[in-house]
């Protein structure tokens, strides 16, 4: 994964993301301060050109829920890529509800990280305020909600059940972790990086409440060489001052149909499904007629959207209640019936690639981080530039598949965005 030599500015940051919705998340975060930045899909294949002088990289992995073994090795190679292409400082994103069994992956990644870049001490910061993500006596929160108490109590692939961050990382590493409180953030940075710098080696859980905790805490770590947390830890990088950002280039050569394609089963995910079917054309994927010929399913949705008007926003969805996860869960519980999420993953980036590849649809919004991922994989994208944000955590990017055709996506993590968004996310284009 060794990025070919070349002559560029210092990269300031490098960062590996755990799902492509992250990493879309973290760089519009850099972006919007000021960073010129761009999302890594499959580093061997990119061309130098395209990091090159750039402030931030973000490679963009699918390691979430993915075995330990392998999210470590991915996610290892990633960063060692990030070192020999240049980069002077690095994070590692993950979920803002810290989505991670006692297995991992969260600290067996962390670790690994601590050893390669051969630092002792590692913020973990997944609070985003912006989002209701926040961090108080260590707990995390997910608006009003202890994170035990919110929807990802119920979450089917990593279900949260604990809220307090050091009992949800302590069981995934062999460091020591540790708790820096509210009024040590509120003592101001030069305050917070004397008691960050005298706390114990390992990992420091650091409380955040607003983004003026951020970018306390962010300026307290300037020093770091390695950060950890959400997307959050963009407010404590780059300018306070930096104009907005402008359309790229890049948006100006993609034609073609608006779709919306949604595998997340988030109660954020189904309201804007649910909002959208009053105006919009809506279709859920049958995942019985899917398991018994995947193919057949795929071209039904595929001449489905095809028929429509060409001004037409259609939703194509997985779930639309609570029940359609339970159906699909006892749907998968055979050894012979392929697992429910990843049929859905399949259909559904089947169906983007097809409709994508033969210039029917050039717009494309992705709701779900592990769709996401499909999504952009079956494109063959090596790289994302980042376009307008949607809202926090929530923007546009612009990719050229395998195939030479130009794409705009948004990569939606299922929690995130307005009840409107698929309705109002094409105006930021026109």
């Amino acid at each position: 994964m060794s990025p070919p030599a070349t002559e560029r500015s210092r990269m300031l940051i490098g960062a590996v993301a755990d799902d492509f919705t992250g990493a879309t998340d973290l760089a519009s975060g850099f972006r919007r301060r000021g960073l010129e930045t761009v999302v890594v899909v499959d580093p061997a294949a990119v061309e130098p050109a395209t990091y090159a002088g750039v402030d931030a990289v973000v490679v963009a992995l699918k390691t979430r829920t993915a075995p330990v073994d392998e999210a470590v090795a991915r996610s290892t190679a990633a960063l060692s890529w990030l070192v020999e292409a240049g980069a002077e400082r690095f994070a590692l994103k993950y979920c803002s509800t810290f989505d991670s069994t006692d297995e991992g992956n969260i600290g067996p990644v962390l670790d690994a990280f601590r050893d390669r870049l051969g630092v002792e001490r590692v913020i973990v910061v997944p609070a985003f305020p912006a989002n209701g993500r926040t961090v108080r006596e260590g707990r995390l929160f997910v608006g009003d909600d202890l994170l035990e108490d919110s929807p990802m109590r119920h979450h089917p692939l990593t279900p949260m059940t604990r809220s307090r961050l050091r009992d949800l990382l302590a069981p995934q590493t062999r460091a020591t972790v540790t708790e820096v409180p509210l009024q040590d953030v509120r003592a101001g940075a030069d305050a917070l990086r004397s008691t960050v710098d005298d706390a114990p080696a390992g990992y420091l859980v650091v409380d955040a409440v607003d983004d003026d905790d951020l970018v306390t805490i962010g300026r307290a770590t300037a020093h770091h060489r390695l950060l950890s947390g959400g997307a959050g830890l963009a407010l404590g990088v780059g300018a306070d001052d930096a104009p907005a950002p402008v359309l790229p280039a890049e948006f100006s050569h993609v034609t073609g149909r608006r779709l919306v394609v949604c595998g997340s089963a988030s109660a954020a995910t189904r309201g804007q499904i649910a909002h959208a079917a009053a105006t919009h054309p809506t279709r859920k994927v049958d995942l019985e007629a899917a398991t018994t010929d995947p193919a057949v399913e795929i071209a039904e949705l595929t001449a489905w959207v095809r028929g429509l008007d060409a001004d037409a926003v259609p939703v194509v969805y997985s779930v639309g209640n609570p029940s359609d996860v339970v159906a699909a869960t006892d749907r998968a519980t055979s050894d012979a019936t392929p697992d429910a999420a990843a049929l859905v993953e399949a259909v559904l980036s089947t169906l983007v690639h097809d409709l994508v590849a033969d210039g029917t649809v050039g717009r494309v919004v992705v709701a779900g981080g592990e769709t996401s991922g499909a999504v952009v994989t079956a494109l063959g994208a090596p790289a994302l530039v980042i376009g307008p944000p949607l809202g926090p955590g929530v923007c546009w990017s612009a990719a050229t598949t395998s195939g030479g055709r130009p794409v705009a996506l948004v990569l939606k993590s299922g929690n995130f965005g307005a009840a409107d968004l698929f309705s109002t996310a094409w105006e930021a284009l026109s």
